[in-house]
C-alpha cells in the first residue's frame, strides 16, 4: 500500500538525520524531493501546492527553529499535513432515528460497488445491526446473482425481485425495498445501484431518481483507488449530478502511489468514510487519516494491530503462554504456539500484520519473499503429533518422529528442523525474560548507579539475618508480564540516549543460540 511513495518520503527524511540544525538549503531541498514523491503518486496538482506551500511556512517559523531535533519536527509537520489532506479526523457512519437506514452506492463499473455492499453489511452485522442488501443494478449481467451470493457469505438477507439483465425498474425495487426492511425488522438499507464503464446521462438519472425515491440517510461514492488522480475527476462529475456525503476507496491494497487517497479528500470536500484492502469481506474498516499518514510515513498502524490482536487473541489465553514462556519451567509447548500462530494468522495474512509494525517498509522485500506454505507445514507436523508429545517435546525419540514426519507428508529432517528452532527459542525467551527480571529499572540496583556500587565492595556474598528475606533471595526469580511491562516502560522514559544506542547497534551480535536456531542447516537430532 502507497509502496513507492512510501519509499520516496523515507529517503527523503533518513537524509536529514544526523543534522543538528537544518538550512534554509537543507529544508528547500527537502520539500523538493517531497514535491516530486507527490507527484509521481500521481496526487493532484492543487494539492500538491497547498501541502508544500503549508509545510514550508511551519518550516520555516518558530516551530522548527525552537525544536531540540529539526529532522525529527519536519517528520511531524509532514505526518500532521498528510493528516488534514486525508480528512482530518474519521468520519462516522450516520444512522437514522427511526430505522430503517439507508445507504445508498453510487459510482462506477468495475469500482467493486457490489462487493462492497456485502462487506459493509458484514462490518455492521459485527456492529450489532441486521442489514439487508438491495440489488438495483438490473443492466450488469449477473449482477443481481452476484449480489445473492454476496449476501449468502456476509450472512445477511437480499432483496432482489427482479431478475435483471436488462429486466426490471431498478427505482420500484427500491422503493419497495424499504417497506420490505419494516416488516421484517432490518434496520439498515443498503443499496447497491448501476454503473457504467464511463459517466453518462443515463447513469446520473436513474441514481438521482433511486436518491429521490428512498431519500438516504449517506450516499457513499465507491472508487477504485488505483486509478489515481483520475478518480478525481469522476467524484466531481457524481458530484454534481447525484450528490454524495462521504468517499469509499476500494483495491487500495493494490495502490502503490496514493493518488486518489491524497487528493480527493481535499478536491471534492468530501471525507474518505470508508477503505476496502483486500478480497476477503473481513478486508474492510472505517477509514482513519492519522493511521494512513503514519503508514505511508513508515511509522507502522499500531492502532489498527492492537485492534485486530483483540478481536482474535484470547487475552487471558495468550497472558498464561507468556507467563509459561518466560516462567522458564518448560510449561510452554507446541500446542500454546500453534495456539498463538492460528491466532495471528486470523488477524490476514502475515505480510499485511507485519507490514503495520513501523519500520518494516524497509524490509519489504523480505515479506514479499514471505511464503504462507511454511506455516502450513508447521501446523501439520504440530497436528501430527499426540497432546503429549506438544506439551513436552523431550519425549520425540526416533519413531515417534517418523511417525509424525509421514502423519504431515514432510521428511523427518524437517520435524528435526521444527522441535531444534522451538527449543532454541523457547531457551532464548527464557533467557531474555531473566535477564530483564535482573537488569530491573534504570538507576536502580542494577542499572548504572547499581554497578557502580557493586564495583566497590569486596568480599563474599552477604546474607541477610531475616529468615524470610534469605529464603525470598535463594529463590530464582520469575518474571512475569506486567513485570516485562513495567521495566519495558521504565526504559522507555529513563533509558539510554540516542548516542548510546547507535553505539550499542555498531557492536551487536546475535547471542549464539539464537545464530544457531536461524541456520538453516540446524536440522540435526536433538
Amino acid at each position: 500500500m502507497f509502496d513507492t511513495l512510501q519509499d520516496r518520503l523515507t529517503a527523503t527524511f533518513r537524509s536529514l538525520r544526523g543534522k543538528g540544525k537544518l538550512s534554509d538549503a537543507d529544508i528547500n531541498e527537502s520539500l523538493r524531493e517531497i514535491r516530486i514523491a507527490l507527484l509521481e503518486a500521481d496526487v493532484n496538482l492543487s494539492v500538491v501546492r497547498d501541502f508544500i506551500a503549508a509545510i514550508r511556512q511551519r518550516a520555516q517559523g518558530e516551530e522548527l527553529s525552537k525544536a531540540l531535533n529539526p529532522a525529527q519536527q519536519v517528520v511531524k509537520i509532514v505526518n500532521e499535513e498528510l493528516i488534514a489532506i486525508l480528512g482530518g479526523e474519521t468520519r462516522e457512519l450516520r444512522l437514522a432515528k427511526k430505522p430503517p437506514t439507508v445507504i445508498m452506492l453510487a459510482g462506477l463499473q468495475g469500482a467493486g460497488k457490489t462487493t462492497l455492499a456485502g462487506k459493509l453489511a458484514q462490518w455492521l452485522k459485527a456492529q450489532g445491526h441486521t442489514p439487508m442488501l438491495v440489488a438495483c443494478d438490473l443492466q450488469r449481467p449477473n449482477a443481481v446473482t452476484q449480489l445473492q451470493v454476496v449476501a449468502k457469505r456476509a450472512g445477511v438477507a437480499a432483496y432482489a425481485p427482479q431478475p435483471g439483465n436488462g429486466v426490471g425498474d431498478p427505482v420500484e425495487v427500491a422503493r419497495d425495498s424499504i417497506g420490505i426492511a419494516e416488516r421484517h425488522l432490518h434496520d439498515v438499507v443498503i443499496v447497491d445501484t448501476a454503473g457504467r464503464l464511463g459517466v453518462d446521462e443515463e447513469m446520473m438519472r436513474q441514481a438521482a431518481d433511486i436518491k429521490a425515491a428512498v431519500e438516504p440517510d449517506e450516499v457513499l461514492f465507491v472508487v477504485d483507488a488505483m486509478i489515481g488522480q483520475d478518480a478525481v475527476n469522476t467524484a466531481k462529475a457524481f458530484q454534481d449530478g447525484v450528490g454524495f456525503d462521504a468517499v469509499v476507496l476500494t483495491k487500495l491494497d493494490g495502490d502503490a502511489r496514493g493518488g486518489a487517497a491524497l487528493s480527493i479528500a481535499r478536491v471534492i470536500g468530501r471525507p474518505i468514510m470508508f477503505a476496502s484492502n483486500g478480497e476477503k469481506l473481513e478486508d474492510f474498516d472505517l477509514f482513519h487519516p492519522d493511521r494512513m499518514a503514519g503508514r505511508i510515513l513508515d511509522m507502522g498502524d499500531m492502532l489498527t494491530l492492537i485492534e485486530q490482536a483483540e478481536r482474535h487473541f484470547d487475552a487471558e489465553q495468550s497472558a498464561k503462554a507468556a507467563n509459561a514462556l518466560l516462567a522458564g519451567t518448560g510449561e510452554f509447548g507446541l500446542q500454546d504456539f500453534l495456539n498463538q500462530m492460528q491466532a495471528m494468522r486470523k488477524m490476514g495474512p502475515l505480510r499485511k500484520v507485519f507490514a503495520m509494525m513501523p519500520g518494516m517498509g524497509q524490509m519489504r522485500d523480505q515479506l514479499d519473499a514471505l511464503d504462507e506454505r511454511e506455516i502450513d507445514r508447521i501446523e501439520a507436523i504440530i497436528q501430527s503429533m499426540t497432546p503429549a508429545e506438544r506439551a513436552d517435546v523431550s519425549i520425540l525419540n526416533g519413531s515417534r518422529r517418523a511417525r509424525i514426519a509421514s502423519g504431515a507428508g514432510v521428511t523427518v529432517s524437517e520435524v528435526n528442523g521444527l522441535v531444534n528452532r522451538f527449543v532454541e527459542a523457547r531457551k532464548l525467551m527464557q533467557s531474555i525474560g531473566g535477564m530483564v527480571q535482573q537488569m530491573g529499572p534504570p538507576g536502580g540496583p542494577s542499572g548504572r548507579a547499581g554497578r557502580r556500587g557493586q564495583s566497590r565492595k569486596k568480599g563474599g556474598r552477604k546474607v541477610s539475618g531475616n529468615p524470610a528475606k534469605r529464603n525470598a533471595a535463594s529463590q530464582p526469580a520469575v518474571p512475569s508480564v506486567t513485570d516485562l511491562q513495567d521495566t519495558l516502560a521504565a526504559f522507555a522514559t529513563g533509558g539510554p540516549t540516542e548516542a548510546e544506542l547507535q553505539a550499542a547497534m555498531k557492536n551487536f551480535q546475535l547471542p549464539p543460540e539464537l545464530q544457531q536456531m536461524l541456520n538453516p542447516k540446524n536440522t540435526g537430532p536433538r
